[in-house]
């Protein structure tokens, strides 16, 4: 069996963060299909009723169909996977910068809630990500955000930012009234045995394919 990271907070619902080694429906929920998504870095949200087909575009799933396995792909983007164990729905989004800034933790709520979930119920996961420490950034980058985000960036070499990506989802969620939010607080960027990284790989002019899976399933 795969090295399949777990949240405390997610206890109940099978669901998993793959390391490097990937992840199969056997290490989640066994027998349920893998469902994907053409992840393009937005705030698009698939409600998802069976699997099959070609993959839809977008960058979060919700559900209440049981034995249907989420999934999304990152590599220093963060994962993240919620349940309302009570309505019996699921979701995961793929929450870069570009799709946290854009909305696509809150369009997931709502979705949610669409499909008969509370939001003060949810509970988000966090997955690998890069952190702080790892994700330098330039000024322009700075300027996509709002005055009130300056507590993100972390003053750099000059003219440059360290951007706390995991802190600023968890701040949206925060913010969107999620019930609880737990980080995983792992580093995908400088921990290289364990995890895949873009960034690394683009630092070091290597191939940049590989993706960690997180995956969520309603028994």
């Amino acid at each position: 069996m795969a090295d399949v990271l777990t949240s405390e907070a997610l206890t109940g619902i099978p669901h998993g963060f793959s390391t490097r080694e990937g992840l199969e429906s056997s290490d989640v929920l066994p027998g349920a299909p893998l469902v994907r998504l053409k992840q393009i870095h937005s705030a698009e949200v698939v409600v998802m009723r069976e699997a099959g087909g070609d993959a839809r575009e977008g960058d979060a799933m919700v559900t209440d169909r049981p034995c249907l396995l989420l999934g999304i792909v990152a590599a220093d983007c963060a994962p993240v996977l919620f349940a309302d164990v009570q309505a019996g729905v699921i979701g995961a989004a793929h929450a870069g910068w570009r799709g946290a800034r854009a909305g696509v933790l809150e369009n997931t709520l709502e979705a949610m809630e669409e499909l008969g979930a509370d939001r003060v119920r949810i509970v988000a996961a966090i997955g690998p990500a890069i952190a702080q420490g790892s994700y330098e950034v330039d000024a322009a980058f700075r300027r996509e955000f709002e005055a009130g985000d300056d507590l993100f960036f972390r003053p750099g070499r000059e003219g440059h930012y360290q951007f706390d990506l995991p802190a600023y989802v968890a701040h949206r969620l925060r913010a969107a009234g999620t019930g609880r939010i737990d980080d995983l607080a792992l580093d995908t960027y400088s921990d290289e045995g364990r995890f895949h990284s873009y960034r690394r790989a683009t630092h070091r002019e290597q191939p940049t394919q590989g993706r960690q899976v997180s995956a969520i399933a309603l028994p």
